[in-house]
């Protein structure tokens, strides 16, 4: 028994003293290297795993037995405006329109790309439209025998539907910025608030929203009631709308979606920022948890950490981030900064399940957009990617700091399981130096190893001073095993594979454990039956 017992306790020493880094993705603060993957400046690899010595300067400590939310994936809204400009791309220059939507939604493990997997939609006009419309502007056609999904540009559906031919695992979130205009107080879309004797007609309207979707081979994995229900202006689509309204429209939409076919798409609530995270979207949750999966959050004005107001008061409703828009002209490495810390590391770290910009496409002044609106003000909105009146294109550090996360958390295997954030803490004199994310991505196979990923901003520059940015070196503590490595200034993101963290400690033929190899293989070294 003892000889059984020793004998399994060496297996798994030996397989976690083989675990080794081998895939490095990188954006440093100069942009040599700009997301690339395994980069000739990063340290000599395999990177190992070995028995623990003295820390580095920091000291990250890996904690897998803490598991926390699924990420879904990182994206930004497709806006009439950014379909249009893509959509022009595939008009002037079919080989760059193919090109970029593969370097932005490619999902495909190891592919050089970003793997971008969650598309936010408006439905109807918003401030990145060509003109107002909803899908039922005749006004009290509450039978909604006028509604016409066809009212939206055919670009936007063709576009969505060859990023969905890029990325099978692409997740569609719609949402509507205004409602029909008859149905609010202002008789507009622009500004207003809806009128609550309409409450069940809007409804209607959404469901209708989701089927017409749906008959154009879009079926979407979550629909919003109203996007930022406390702002009204009267220069583009807005509503107002109290969380009681949007608490009694989700709760008739939820039975409407239920009864429809769409019982597997989710409602989510609030879209708007962080400074009421304490308020609207837990009054919404105390008023009509049942209906609402979640509540999303926008970063226009409060501070992240107020995420957990609301994940305080309701730790199992999702949450996720959907909204930033960078400005034109700002410093690139000082925006990829600001990201990591709030968004892409700093969100996740604080419950949320995605990690979205606003639009994904735009010229090199933010345009076009509708008509007169006041959105965007100062040099503009920069998009995620901007398009160029020649045909050519440039990706944004909107892009790079989603890249870098996304490569964290997309699948590694075709129809596998998403990344999930685990535990991590920062200890070490230069703890301060670094942000970090900590993720692992299960498999299709219980035989087949976990994926392990670090996310990992240095922010280390002195910029406030003087400019010297300083490499951290720094130690990973992963089951009582080191890896040491020197983070540059900018953003890296880690891989490695290790078993399931759980075992009862007996051997079984059935379930073999392995061992890394070079270049990543595997070899068996035993047998393990598995703890569930």
């Amino acid at each position: 028994m003892w000889e059984l017992v020793l004998f399994s306790y060496l297996i798994l020493a030996q397989s976690v003293a083989s675990q080794q880094i081998w895939d490095i993705w990188q954006t440093k603060w100069d942009r040599q290297p700009l997301f690339e993957y395994n980069p000739s400046s990063a340290p000599a690899l395999p990177i190992n795993f070995v028995s623990p010595g003295t820390i580095g300067d920091a000291d990250i400590v890996v904690d897998d037995t803490t598991v926390h939310q699924t990420i879904y994936g990182f994206g930004g809204s497709l806006t009439d405006s950014a379909a249009l400009t893509l959509n022009n791309l595939k008009s002037k220059n079919s080989g760059n329109y193919w090109a970029i939507l593969d370097y932005m939604f490619n999902p495909a493990d190891g592919a050089n790309s970003a793997g971008l997997s969650y598309l936010r939609v408006p439905l109807g006009a918003s401030d990145f439209s060509a003109n107002l419309y909803s899908f039922d502007d005749t006004s009290g056609d509450t039978s909604l025998n006028d509604f016409n999904i066809n009212a939206a540009p055919s670009y936007l559906f063709s576009v969505i539907k060859d990023i969905m031919s890029v990325n099978n695992v692409l997740r569609v979130h719609l949402l509507p910025w205004s409602p029909p205009g008859w149905m609010k107080d202002s008789g507009t879309m622009d500004g207003g608030s809806l009128k609550t004797n309409y409450e069940t007609a809007y409804a209607n309207y959404l469901l209708k929203c989701l089927q017409g979707f749906k008959s154009q081979g879009i079926t979407a994995y979550a629909i919003g009631i109203q996007n930022e229900p406390e702002n009204s202006n009267p220069s583009y689509p807005t509503c107002t709308m109290p969380y009681n309204v949007e608490a009694a429209i989700g709760t008739t939409l939820r039975t409407l979606m239920n009864n429809n076919g769409f019982s597997n798409t989710k409602i989510i609530g609030y879209e708007h920022n962080w400074n009421d995270a304490a308020a609207y979207p837990v009054n919404l949750m105390n008023t009509a948890a049942s209906a609402f999966a979640g509540v999303a959050f926008h970063c226009y004005s409060g501070s992240v950490s107020e995420q957990a107001s609301f994940t305080s008061k309701y730790p199992n409703k999702e949450v996720y981030f959907t909204e930033c828009a960078g400005t034109i002209g700002t410093d690139w490495w000082s925006d990829i900064k600001w990201y990591m810390d709030n968004l892409f590391i700093g969100s996740l770290n604080y419950g949320s399940s995605t990690g979205l910009m606003w639009s994904l496409a735009a010229d090199g002044n933010g345009n076009p957009k509708l008509p007169g609106t006041t959105s965007c003000g100062g040099n503009g909105c920069r998009p995620v990617v901007t398009i160029n009146s020649d045909g050519s294109y440039s990706c944004n550090q909107e892009f790079y700091s989603m890249a870098q996360a996304s490569k964290a958390i997309i699948p590694r295997d075709a129809g596998g399981p998403w990344g999930q954030r685990i535990g991590v803490t920062v200890g070490g004199t230069l703890n301060w130096a670094l942000i970090v994310g900590a993720y692992v991505t299960g498999r299709t196979s219980s035989t087949d190893w976990d994926r392990y990923s670090l996310v990992v901003l240095n922010w280390d520059d002195s910029a406030s001073t003087s400019w010297n940015p300083q490499p951290v070196k720094t130690t990973i503590e992963f089951r009582d095993m080191q890896a040491t490595f020197t983070f540059p200034v900018g953003v890296t993101t880690l891989w490695w594979y290790a078993t399931k963290p759980s075992f009862n400690g007996t051997l079984d033929d059935d379930v073999p454990i392995y061992a890394d190899t070079a270049e990543g293989k595997q070899q068996p070294m035993g047998m393990w039956k598995r703890q569930d």
